[in-house]
């Protein structure tokens, strides 16, 4: 589950690019705080640690804003596209009890049967959750599953307290049978005889007597050394 983790963080008083600039050459990071009939909170977040905090899917942050606590979700995280360095963090206020729909990750361990393909439709699982009760992600294991079984989203066990949104029919693993390289080039064959491509006889003809000219053509240079 979902650990709390401290965050010191300062009022923001001044807004726009520039003062955002000069924030984060200060090793800060510009933040809004939004509560449910409050108005947003301008903050400033120390760099680092904000940085180091946010490694963790759904943080669920406890800032301490001039010396009052808030408990905070993080609800979006932008980042400069190439440095993918921390620009701005939108947070969201939570009350323990309260819920909140969040997407985990799901990871799949295992090897299934020989011979077999295991691709995975689903990264995550939309649930509604108390803030302080976010699993950290979901395992689905594959060890030893046949080609022809698929694992739907409804059949990963849940923690206590945790329902499930993403539809419970929605694929989230398949495991199919690998191809032949047979099979494969059967397919492939099939696939330019329908795109109308063909391949030449002559090309290989002209390869051949390529071939048989380089030949004779040494055998002469060899005579003449000789």
């Amino acid at each position: 589950m979902a650990d709390y983790i401290s965050l010191p963080a300062e009022k923001r008083t001044e807004f726009g690019k520039g003062a955002a600039r000069r924030v984060r050459r200060a090793d800060k990071i510009p933040a809004v705080l939004y509560e449910h009939g409050n108005p947003p909170l301008h903050l400033t977040l120390p760099g680092h640690q904000t940085m180091m905090a946010l490694k963790a899917s759904n943080a669920v942050l406890t800032l301490d804003v001039d010396g009052e606590g808030h408990l905070a979700l993080v609800k979006d995280v932008q980042r400069d596209p190439i440095k993918r360095t921390i620009e701005h963090v939108d947070l969201v206020v939570v009350r323990k009890g309260e819920k909140f729909i969040v997407d985990i990750a799901v990871h799949v361990e295992g090897e299934a049967a020989p011979e077999t393909v295991v691709t995975t439709d689903l990264t995550a699982l939309s649930v509604e959750t108390e803030a302080t009760n976010i699993p950290d992600s979901f395992t689905v294991s594959v060890e030893g599953l046949a080609a022809g079984t698929q694992i739907l989203a409804g059949a990963v066990e849940l923690p206590e307290g945790v329902t499930l949104v993403t539809d419970p029919e929605a694929l989230l693993v398949n495991v199919t049978q690998a191809i032949s390289e047979e099979a494969l080039e059967a397919e492939l064959a099939e696939a330019e005889a329908e795109a109308g491509i063909e391949h030449e006889e002559a090309d290989d003809a002209e390869a051949a007597e390529g071939g048989a000219d380089a030949a004779e053509g040494s055998d002469e240079e060899k005579s003449e050394d000789a």
